[in-house]
């Protein structure tokens, strides 16, 4: 009997300035569960090695890096980099290190642009990763930057996927993986200007919100807990892509709305700065062309 030959791809999950909820948030995955993905086949013949994730792994210290350093240089082009975190890059990017070369800190950054030049493709994983989230909020002391403007300012010319979210929900994560096993990284038309995911950032929370139709009757609560459109409340979902009233969270239990909460556009580029306040109404110049996609 023939042996059958299993392609492997070597992951390096990088964390930068992060809560690690992104992390948490994509190991709770239900379906696959992150042991099928990490472990098992997801598409056949193909098997992910993650090589380096600073939160899972069990090893420290020198050992590890040199495990990162080892994946860069010996698989060029061969390995798929997860940003998750913004990256500081205010003062040569002291504010953000991981290791030390030569008795110095290493910057996240300096970390971030060789592992980025060296990958086949760079999935920002998590707001902050794909457009400095949180962490670039205003006044933004460290410089943070999302791992796009990274790339631009550094000249590295390497194809990047934003998988935004504050968290992301794992099955964007999980999926975008699986689709890039399956069938190579995504074409341009696959993704949205902002280099997210059409699969899962297509459409507006508004399109799908189970609530659409108290705003086609003009009927909008007045406090958290009533009836009614949020709208008045501060609701972000006339202006935010994504699939969450459709796939629900933590394994198709709930999402925000109908948890009785708003959307707060957690997905999109100058979040939270641009879409704070939370709760207060959006404009009526802010509100889309509602149906007419992006």
């Amino acid at each position: 009997m023939a042996s059958s030959s299993i392609a492997e791809i070597p992951v390096i999950w990088f964390q930068a300035s992060t809560c690690t909820g992104c992390s948490v948030s994509v190991l709770n995955s239900a379906s696959p569960t992150i042991k099928n993905l990490l472990i098992d086949e997801v598409i056949p013949g193909k098997h992910i090695n993650l090589r380096y994730h600073a939160t899972v792994m069990a090893g420290q210290g020198e050992a590890v890096f040199a495990e990162l350093d080892r994946t860069s240089d010996t698989r060029k082009g061969a390995y798929l980099l997860v940003v998750e975190g913004a990256i500081p890059m205010a003062e040569n990017g002291v504010y953000g290190c991981a290791g030390e070369k030569d008795g110095q800190p290493i910057p996240l950054a300096t970390t971030a642009e060789r592992l980025s030049r060296n990958a086949m493709a760079v999935i920002a994983l998590g707001t902050c990763a794909a457009f400095g989230g949180i962490a670039a909020g205003a006044p933004n002391p460290s410089g943070c930057v999302g791992v796009d403007r990274l790339l631009h300012q550094r000249g590295i010319d390497v194809p990047l996927i934003n998988v935004p979210g504050c968290p992301p929900h794992p099955d964007w994560f999980v999926g975008t993986v699986a689709s890039i096993l399956l069938s190579g990284l995504p074409k341009s038309d696959e993704l949205d200007e902002h280099k997210r995911p059409k699969a899962y950032y297509g459409k507006l929370i508004h399109e799908n919100c189970p609530r659409r139709a108290y705003f086609e009757e003009g009927k909008f609560a007045k406090k958290f807990g009533d009836p009614g459109c949020l709208n008045e409340l501060g609701c972000k979902g006339p202006v935010t892509y994504a699939d969450c009233p459709l796939r629900l969270w933590n394994n198709g239990t709930s999402w925000c709305i109908a948890s009785g909460g708003s959307c707060i556009g957690c997905v999109e580029p100058g979040f939270p700065d641009l879409l704070a306040p939370f709760y207060q109404k959006l404009t009526d110049e802010a509100l889309p062309a509602i149906g007419k996609g992006q």
